[in-house]
């Protein structure tokens, strides 16, 4: 296949972030009485944004506009100052990353996370590599499945859509790269189920961060 450049997943993809933010949910719910969960069932609740992730992780009665935004006001003020006490490179994108920039490809970052959390994720736990583009959640544009992202992430870099590989998690993932005309490539390392990515029109599924130069380069 014809490959010019990379787009990443941020949260799942690249880096482990459930830990941080399961606790900066949990802290928010505990302040104010409310259920927690376990770190483990935060997966299935991130991927489309910090309010949809704050809509789930509360009881069905409170999910009302007013206390979604009180909830998620104070989720970003935590996560915010908290996003780097556990979360973690996964085992393997270090190398994987060194070895796409050795061999020219050029990368890229579209995230639902917050623009300046997603910046600020980059530059504490990405820092060594150069990513052309870095788009984190945009008020002025629709957040993924919405391929406007990736379409503009596209643009700015001069590579025709169908020259990238997406690589991402979740179904979310998948149907921002379909609509892109994207190479979408699922991993099974983040939050989401093989059956899923399947279902939602993944090319390829990969186990390990070293299998997509299989992909790549065949």
């Amino acid at each position: 296949m014809l490959c010019e450049a990379v787009i990443f997943d941020l949260d799942g993809t690249l880096i482990d972030t459930v830990d941080d933010i399961g606790d900066a949910v949990n802290r928010v719910l505990s302040n104010k009485r409310l259920p927690t969960h376990t770190n483990s069932t935060y997966r299935s609740f991130v991927g489309d944004g910090s309010r949809r992730l704050i809509e789930r992780a509360l009881p069905e009665k409170y999910r009302n506009d007013e206390v979604i935004d009180a909830c998620l006001k104070e989720y970003l003020e935590d996560y915010s100052l908290s996003y780097n006490v556990k979360s973690k490179l996964y085992l393997g994108i270090h190398h994987l990353l060194d070895t796409l920039k050795a061999k020219g490809l050029r990368l890229a970052i579209l995230s639902n996370k917050q623009d300046a959390i997603t910046r600020n994720c980059v530059k504490t736990f990405l820092s060594t590599w150069d990513f052309d583009v870095v788009f984190g959640q945009r008020n002025s544009v629709p957040r993924k499945p919405d391929p406007q992202g990736a379409l503009e992430i596209a643009k700015r870099m001069s590579i025709p859509p169908s020259h990238f590989v997406y690589l991402g998690d979740t179904a979310i993932d998948m149907k921002t790269a379909v609509s892109a005309g994207m190479f979408l490539v699922g991993v099974l390392w983040g939050f989401r189920p093989l059956k899923e990515l399947k279902d939602n029109g993944a090319c390829a599924v990969i186990e390990e961060p070293m299998e997509l130069l299989d992909i790549i380069y065949t």
